[in-house]
């Protein structure tokens, strides 16, 4: 006679003398007590091919498994929705920051993650058969915003996930980056919003992916379904598990206390413990503060501009050594004595880079957002002298410390302009340079392409026209 052991159970099987051609059917001894009661098994049958049907796993934890892929679907079965080319920088991992590299990536969005592959789809999925995974981004929980601030370069939008994984992906094309913006924004606007729901399958999806241990401590309700034997060492596993979760509640306690009790930026900022930032502050305020209306940071780099860059191929567009631009931007924000003459600033680029860093970084930029629909309507209009005379005399309605700094740095680019031949700076250049960066609306809407278009010709007519828009003023 034959036996087969499964978990705790025999199985014998009938008639073993009998050489059956067909399927050997084999039973099982019914258990009676509660302990054998989960050690059940269904009849496994062997099939005319030699095959043999595998049986309904006994063990608890794998149940609860198989469970849980039937209520998730494997990732790889989700609907590809948009793929294509981008550029693509991780600037951090697990909140980690990590140093900007830009590389060509092969995108695909689908559903809920989006993947990172360093070739075309086909050659990815030949790949992907050799073991290699491509860097998948969960979107559950993502946030995407526009970050021009993080890179020089035009058109860059960042994507940071829950875990701490931040991404920058970038295209020079306005219309593929608007495409991606949106569809990638719909694909994260569509999962759950509810932030219960969205805890859920966040923690389903560490569930899949965590070790047995993990998966019981989030299922401590088929503890009461565990074999006596089990029972002692996953109670010690769940009294662990706990203890984290508590020493994890004290800590967000302890954390949100401190938050909630800390003086505000205002308070410190009066005590003299913290001082008055250049970068980042309102115009206005910079101006008070220096009592005059144009900051002297915009002066210095103009001054050193108009001293030895005037003739520098590619003059504002070529971007400068980001990190000896940040060094520069921490000296002002310090209210360091700065000498841009000094060798470290030798690098006409890092000057421009950090004057075009003051202006993105206004909360409000120079073209103020009550004006930013009135210059665009004014630009809109078919006669030219009518656009000329409607800007002129929306320029004049602005604040002081932007109409004077307005006119400080449109006057200083158009000695850019005139030195083209050699610089190979147009206006045009100088528009789609300076557009963004000084004109933007308060609410970025889907129509940010064609606003770009108006902010590109008003910076134009602005230069083009400077002595006309600003001819019956004093000098």
């Amino acid at each position: 006679m034959q036996k087969s052991t499964n978990s705790g159970t025999s199985v014998e099987t009938v008639n073993s003398t009998r050489q059956a051609t067909g399927a050997v059917q084999m039973r099982i001894k019914n258990a009676n007590s509660n302990h054998d009661r989960l050690s059940q098994s269904k009849s496994m049958i062997l099939t005319d091919v030699g095959k043999v049907t595998e049986p309904i796993s006994r063990h608890r934890r794998n149940h609860s498994q198989h469970v849980l892929k039937d209520v998730i679907p494997p990732l790889e079965q989700l609907m590809v929705e948009k793929e294509g080319y981008l550029q693509k920088a991780k600037i951090a991992d697990g909140g980690k920051k990590l140093r900007k590299n830009w590389s060509t990536s092969w995108i695909v969005l689908s559903s809920r993650k989006i993947e990172f592959y360093k070739e075309s789809k086909q050659q990815a999925l030949s790949n992907m058969k050799t073991g290699h995974k491509p860097e998948s981004v969960d979107l559950y929980g993502a946030h995407i915003e526009w970050a021009k601030e993080k890179s020089s370069r035009k058109n860059v939008f960042q994507i940071t996930t829950v875990s701490g994984n931040e991404f920058l992906l970038q295209s020079d094309i306005d219309f593929i980056i608007l495409d991606w913006f949106h569809a990638i924004k719909n694909a994260i606007d569509r999962l759950p919003k509810d932030s219960c729901c969205s805890s859920k399958n966040l923690e389903l999806f560490k569930i899949q992916r965590s070790s047995s241990t993990e998966l019981l401590s989030h299922y401590d309700n088929d503890m009461k379904e565990q074999k006596p034997e089990h029972r002692k060492s996953l109670m010690f596993r769940l009294h662990h598990s706990a203890s984290d979760t508590s020493d994890k509640n004290r800590v967000k306690s302890r954390l949100k206390k401190f938050i909630t009790r800390r003086p505000s930026l205002k308070t410190l900022q009066e005590k003299g413990l913290i001082k008055d930032q250049i970068f980042g502050s309102h115009l206005h305020t910079v101006c008070e503060r220096e009592n005059s209306t144009v900051p002297r940071f915009v002066k210095q780099c103009i001054e050193a501009v108009e001293k030895r860059g005037l003739d520098v191929d590619g003059i504002y567009r070529v971007s400068g050594n980001l990190a000896t631009i940040q060094k520069l931007r921490f000296i002002v924000n310090q209210e360091e004595k700065l000498n841009l003459d000094d060798s470290q600033w030798e690098d006409i680029h890092v000057v421009t880079g950090a004057l075009k860093m003051f202006f993105r970084e206004l909360p409000e930029p120079l073209f103020p957002y009550s004006f930013f629909e009135r210059f665009v309507e004014a630009i809109k209009k078919q006669d030219n002298n009518a656009r000329i005379e409607t800007i002129k005399s929306l320029v004049q309605k602005l604040p002081p410390p932007n109409h004077d700094t307005m006119k400080v740095l449109f006057g200083h680019l158009t000695k850019i302009v005139a030195r083209a031949s050699k610089n190979l700076m147009s206006t045009q250049s100088l528009g789609i340079v300076f557009g963004p960066t000084l004109l933007r609306a308060e609410n970025e809407t889907g129509n940010m392409a064609i606003h770009m278009v108006y902010q590109n010709q008003i910076a134009e007519l602005m230069l083009s026209e400077y002595s006309k828009i600003f001819s019956s003023e004093e000098d």
